[in-house]
């Protein structure tokens, strides 16, 4: 049985089993059930709230029909482009079910489809992006903690009380430090994938709130974009398996991208532009 201990917290143990349920003798991991449902929710808030932006539920569920896929595969691509070493054979390569999806290939591959098919359907892209930025921080939030049950996505040695560690983390940690990486297998570290949640949970609320004060159209998009960008940056730099380039952490140099490029972005065409439009809700 796998085990997630907090040391520094009164000792708290808590014991992981990764299946969920068994189903015709098919195991169903938590890992894959959270993903689904931090879906399921941001999509059925994003229905709920379609009116605001005169955006049609039909067409959200096009596009995600579309997208969806291509957001797993491209988030399947991004990990292994940047972790080839761990891969032995395609099946390898194609075996989602214990985790190895890397979020930022996902945002590219649905936001690409997405503004494809936006031109394709005459449907107004910033309408549809704005409408599901909050919605995408809050499921991204829901989502972070199937890499707790995975026992993934977490930091380098901390003394503080919330330091977590448990024996997968242990068993990576030795790994590294074999590979020359400096750090003490048998110590809490920080969990990183926690942060993110807490981060993407902060997200959602300004978003929510900033579309009160910004009606621009694009306005909640960049800003989404700017604000997880900011997080991600602060956070990957804290982790231990982070997928590099070369000596840089490749989501962090993404996400100092991200703030720069939209960062401009919104004050041109939010902040000094008088031209842009602006929703009537």
């Amino acid at each position: 049985m796998d085990y997630v201990e907090f040391p520094n917290f009164g000792g708290l143990k808590i014991d992981i089993d990764r299946v969920a349920l068994k189903l015709f003798n098919i195991s169903i991991y938590w890992y894959g059930v959270i993903i689904a449902l931090a879906f399921l929710i941001g999509v059925l808030l994003s229905i709920k709230k379609s009116k605001m932006y005169k955006i049609v539920p039909d067409h959200i569920i096009d596009i995600l029909l579309y997208a969806t896929p291509v957001a797993i595969i491209c988030a399947r691509l991004y990990y292994v482009i940047f972790n080839a070493s761990e891969f032995d054979s395609f099946s390898d390569i194609i075996n989602i079910r214990s985790g190895g999806l890397a979020i930022f290939g996902g945002i590219i591959g649905a936001f690409i489809t997405a503004i494809v098919l936006c031109r394709i359907k005459k449907i107004d892209a910033y309408s549809m992006f704005d409408l599901i930025a909050p919605y995408l921080a809050l499921s991204q939030a829901i989502g972070r903690w199937g890499n707790f049950i995975n026992q993934e996505a977490f930091g380098s040695n901390t003394n503080l009380p919330w330091g977590m560690t448990g024996n997968s983390i242990k068993n990576q940690l030795t790994v590294m430090r074999d590979s020359g990486i400096e750090i003490e297998p048998n110590l809490p570290v920080h969990p990183t994938f926690l942060y993110e949640s807490i981060w993407n949970v902060m997200v959602f609320i300004l978003l929510i709130n900033f579309r009160k004060k910004f009606k621009q159209k694009g306005a909640i998009i960049f800003l989404y974009m700017i604000l997880y960008g900011i997080g991600r940056f602060f956070i990957e730099g804290l982790r231990m398996d982070s997928l590099m380039l070369g000596n840089f952490r490749i989501s962090q140099l993404l996400s100092f991208v991200f703030v720069l490029v939209f960062g401009i972005i919104f004050y041109k065409k939010i902040i000094k532009s008088e031209d842009t439009e602006t929703y009537e809700y």
